[in-house]
């Protein structure tokens, strides 16, 4: 349950952010989002397997 309130939080931000950004904004953002996020799980990935060797 320690992660329900960062949830609660993100859907605030996602609910705020559409009520001012195009729908064409909203989806140009969604996609940068969703490429630092895959970019960050890269690194965390380089990052463990260095750690094992």
């Amino acid at each position: 349950m320690n992660n329900c309130s960062d949830l609660y939080f993100l859907s605030t931000i996602a609910c705020k952010l559409s009520e001012c950004l195009s729908e064409e904004d909203l989806e140009i953002l969604s996609a940068d989002l969703k490429a630092l996020g895959e970019m960050l799980e890269v690194i965390l990935a380089r990052q463990a397997k260095c750690r094992m060797s």
